[in-house]
């Protein structure tokens, strides 16, 4: 295992060039720690591929460095950097039986038949495959066929880093949750160094120690899923987070007050004055409610109402701007009218689409 360091890395599919557009991956500084379990999260196009394939060595970076702890394996070939990598599709060995698929990166390694056995025997109990051993691998189903996929990933033990490329797109959702679950218990029982990418934030939010969320090329934050939800550092983190995100609109900033639509919104910080005008008010749905109008809050016009069991998601206009606000099944709403009352202690200002922290009031 180790401490996997990016330094100044940076790549376009075209070679070196001064112009940044041509860049698929952007300049990027990171490290992450020896046994840690991390998610790359973005849309589709954003970089993760590129930069996991980076790490792996399928591809060489046009700028930068790659260190595992202290040494520079930038030009290594993947071979030569001792980890596992598990793809979006199951990469097995049909005519094979489980035990052999399994036992298939030990035995490449010249491990004894004693050694093996044992080992392919924990790991097949731990991921359910137990009962199909013997069985040939063209013969299982789609998400047994990833379980012995992510089984090869796992068998050594002495690995640098685990790498997996959306290893559940093909798994339906049930499995998924069972995979997700047995990947932690994993992770805490050998400790090694995992890295996740993906597209969906349930998937990263649960597997993940700390997220690296990436937009256009760029890392726009790392952090805890805590941190992603309640103190997104970029507009497209509060947007890309959250089921709905972030509710995220223009605004004038004064002091400790914030001008939405015209009308002010007292925050529980101080702010210095921003050159740019370019400034956002961004509050989680979770932190809104609407009670009956006139009361003391924001007049709102009620657009639509989706319940979708445990909440409701209520969509309202506050002059041209639309909001979601989440609430309870069980909170009565008032009509078509309503007053929005805002958690202030939630809000995030945004300059030039980064949140801006301000002085305690």
């Amino acid at each position: 295992m180790a401490n996997i360091r990016l330094k100044e890395i940076a790549h376009s599919y075209t070679g070196e060039s001064d112009n940044p557009d041509d860049f698929a991956l952007k300049r990027l500084d990171l490290t992450w720690r020896d046994g840690g379990a991390y998610a790359l999260l973005g849309p589709s196009g954003c970089g993760k591929t590129t930069l996991l394939n980076i790490i792996s060595g399928l591809l060489v970076p046009t700028r930068g460095e790659i260190h595992f702890n202290d040494e520079d394996v930038t030009q290594l070939p993947t071979e030569q950097r001792n980890i596992a990598q598990i793809f979006q599709f199951p990469v097995i060995y049909d005519t094979m039986t489980v035990f052999e698929n399994l036992a298939f990166p030990l035995k490449n390694r010249g491990r004894s038949a004693k050694e093996i056995e044992p080992r392919v025997i924990e790991l097949a109990q731990m991921l359910g495959l137990e009962e199909n051993l013997h069985t040939k691998a063209q013969h299982l189903t789609a998400d047994a066929k990833q379980k012995i996929s992510l089984g090869r990933g796992l068998i050594r033990q002495s690995v640098n880093a685990i790498l997996f490329d959306e290893p559940l797109t093909v798994i339906d959702p049930q499995m998924k949750w069972e995979l997700r679950s047995q990947l932690k218990h994993l992770h805490k029982l050998f400790g090694f160094t995992m890295i996740y990418v993906t597209h969906d934030q349930t998937e990263a939010l649960t597997f993940a120690d700390e997220v690296v969320v990436m937009y256009e090329g760029k890392i726009v934050q790392v952090g805890t899923p805590e941190d992603l939800f309640e103190r997104p550092a970029h507009t497209f983190v509060g947007y890309f987070i959250g089921s709905p995100g972030m509710n995220i609109v223009p605004c004038q900033l004064k002091g400790s007050t914030a001008i939405v639509e015209g009308h002010e919104i007292a925050l529980g910080s101080t702010y210095a004055q921003p050159s740019s005008t370019n400034v956002k008010f961004g509050i989680r749905p979770e932190h809104l409610s609407v009670v009956g109008p006139d009361q003391n809050g924001l007049p709102v016009e009620i657009i639509n109402v989706d319940d979708i069991g445990r909440h409701k998601i209520v969509r309202v206009a506050l002059n041209e701007s639309l909001l979601n606000v989440v609430m309870s099944e069980f909170k009565a709403l008032p009509g078509d009218k309503g007053s929005l009352i805002i958690n202030r202690d939630n809000i995030n200002i945004y300059v030039d689409e980064l949140r801006v922290t301000g002085e305690a009031l």
